[in-house]
């Protein structure tokens, strides 16, 4: 009897265990799901691997707001309805549902919101759009915003939807209730909850983070929200307030802090691989957009490469951390060490000219300049970056040989850890350490690594695909091609005469219309006699150089600049390689 009853636990067991879904399994079951109408207006659930939804039971509870972009300077780090996030534009046409997942989460044990533990929302959060529903606001400007949301308080979980009316600037209409941000500002917003919600769903810790996903849909027909966590579903329908599918096309996916603005804070290491799809009618992959459209925020920010894109899309998908200390950046492009030119397209080329030059223009409201000054007379074939300009609408800021920023001709104090807002044009200026951000109100950045006798610069775009001019461009986006100013283009492998007499010295600026101006007169102008690769270096010095690279773990795709950067300017500058994104191609 004993035999026969553990041999029948033996087998339940294994049946359990065979039974347990794959990973691949529950993900394309919460994919299918999702996208299962329901029989009905109302809440249901439904259990993998189940197709149908049962109905339960909808409760209504005045949720606290969770707050929209405020006023005023931005965090640095994700979310706080400035550009430090990166959110799904539809290349046309509008968004009828989208959903945010978590392909991977690296090194998460923990999260505190408030001072409560596992207190996070997850947010779909539409862009401002032009609504029916603003036709009684005396404020031509206001716009609608809705948020899908799962709020997570701890110990339980909510699923609803929020209207915004933001900028309203009157008192709200019958069931609306005011928000504002500071008692007697003239800027007000209305906001409401979905009275469908559905309240008490199983807590979810953080750790579960990569089991978790969110979908919000909105047609003329309506909205609803589901929430999917690891084998279970649950959706709640929406009431339409805002009439959101008439100018949804941008979608914003991420988990954030608890309401009212509050702030997610991670583990030290925690890494996160974020995936935002959308559905709009097409199969082309979305524009990104460096913006976020909520108060809330976290303690992760930017800096690691994104991943190569992967199905199931269309979709963009990042990764963010607390180690990356960048803000977000939907493409970049970098001049680094003496000098290599990183293009947005993923060439890669040295350029070893001095003078003034336009590294990227885009539009007429964003440029970036560098003065370059040549390595002579030890290194006469070489040239390093030493002071950057970049123009931000009517805003002009600089660093000058990476000891002293000037915005708007004046030189201004900014210590370590410091931050400026220059409210005319929205530019947030942020210092960490040696580093220095320059971020405006479209999401554009420029980095700058300041070291002892230069500095290594990139920019990031606050939109992609973008036309990029300058050193750092190329047409159409096209990694085989640069362009001179004129138009006129050049096929890699680009010759050196034409690299540096046609394309190079078209982008170099006389000194009447460079933003560096205001560090001084250039103190020269030239180009390099001959093209000054590693090869080109003393045997011994090579070795050691190419040692420094190995060490650092340095890709091999990068070996050749680094080992020439650590020769010309020492050990340290190896770091500027590592982790970097590899070059699609490069000029010889």
């Amino acid at each position: 009897m004993v035999l026969a009853t553990v041999l029948l636990a033996g087998v339940q067991a294994s049946t359990a265990v065979a039974s347990a879904p794959t990973v691949t399994a529950l993900q394309a079951w919460q994919a299918k799901i999702a996208k299962v109408p329901q029989p009905s207006k109302g809440c249901f659930t439904s259990s993998y691997p189940k197709l149908q939804w049962q109905q339960t039971s909808c409760s209504y509870a005045q949720q606290p707001p969770m707050t929209p972009r405020p006023p005023g300077p931005l965090p640095f780090t994700v979310g706080g309805g400035g550009m430090n996030d990166l959110s799904a534009k539809a290349p046309v046409g509008t968004i009828s549902s989208a959903t945010g997942s978590f392909d991977s989460a690296v090194n998460l044990t923990s999260e505190t919101s408030s001072g409560t533990a596992n207190n996070y929302t997850l947010q779909l959060n539409t862009n401002p759009f032009v609504s029916p529903a603003c036709s009684t606001s005396p404020n031509p400007g206001c716009r609608g915003w809705e948020q899908f949301v799962y709020w997570n308080t701890g110990s339980s979980g909510r699923l609803l939807i929020q209207y915004w009316m933001l900028f309203y600037n009157a008192p709200c209409p019958a069931g609306w209730i005011f928000f504002e941000f500071s008692p007697g500002d003239p800027i007000s917003y209305c906001f409401r909850n979905n009275a469908g919600q559905v309240s008490g769903l199983a807590n979810q810790p953080i750790t579960n983070l990569t089991s978790l996903r969110l979908t919000g849909n909105a047609t003329a027909a309506g909205d609803s929200v589901t929430f999917v966590a690891g084998g279970t579903a649950t959706t709640a329908p929406g009431d339409n307030f805002l009439s959101a599918s008439g100018g949804w096309d941008i979608a914003e996916f991420n988990v954030f802090g608890g309401p009212g603005g509050a702030e997610a804070t991670f583990n030290a290491g925690a890494t996160i691989k974020v995936r935002t799809l959308i559905n709009y009618g097409g199969r082309d992959a979305p524009e990104c957009r460096a913006v976020s459209f909520t108060g809330e925020t976290s303690n992760l920010s930017f800096g690691t490469a994104a991943p190569a894109p992967t199905p199931p899309g269309p979709s963009i998908q990042f990764i963010e951390d607390t180690d990356g200390g960048m803000p977000a950046d939907c493409m970049y492009a970098a001049a680094i060490g003496d000098t290599h030119q990183h293009t947005v397209a993923g060439l890669l080329y040295d350029f070893q000219a001095s003078g003034d030059f336009v590294e990227a223009q885009v539009g007429p409201s964003f440029e970036v300049q560098t003065r370059k000054v040549s390595g002579a007379p030890t290194w006469p074939d070489a040239s390093v970056n030493q002071s950057v300009g970049a123009r931000m609408g009517k805003t002009e800021v600089a660093l000058c040989e990476g000891k002293t920023l000037v915005v708007d001709g004046k030189a201004t104090e900014l210590p370590p850890g410091g931050s400026l807002w220059l409210s005319a044009d929205n530019v947030n200026i942020y210092r960490v350490g040696n580093r220095y951000f320059f971020v405006d109100q479209d999401g554009n950045s420029v980095r700058i690594g300041v070291h002892s006798s230069y500095i290594n610069v990139s920019v990031g775009l606050g939109a992609w695909p973008s036309k990029v001019l300058g050193l750092l461009g190329n047409p159409d986006n096209d990694v085989k091609r640069l362009e001179a100013r004129d138009g006129t283009q050049f096929t890699v492998p680009v010759s050196f005469s034409d690299l540096y007499n046609r394309f190079g010295d078209s982008w170099r600026l006389d000194p009447a219309k460079s933003l560096l101006s205001v560090c001084g007169p250039q103190a020269e102008q030239g180009n390099p006699g001959r093209p000054f690769f590693a090869r080109d270096l003393n045997p011994e010095l090579r070795r050691h150089a190419e040692l420094v690279c190995q060490k650092a773990k340095v890709p091999s795709v990068w070996l050749g600049a680094c080992t020439l950067d650590v020769a010309v300017l020492g050990d340290k500058a190896a770091a500027a390689y590592v982790g970097v994104k590899p070059p699609v191609l490069t000029n010889p």
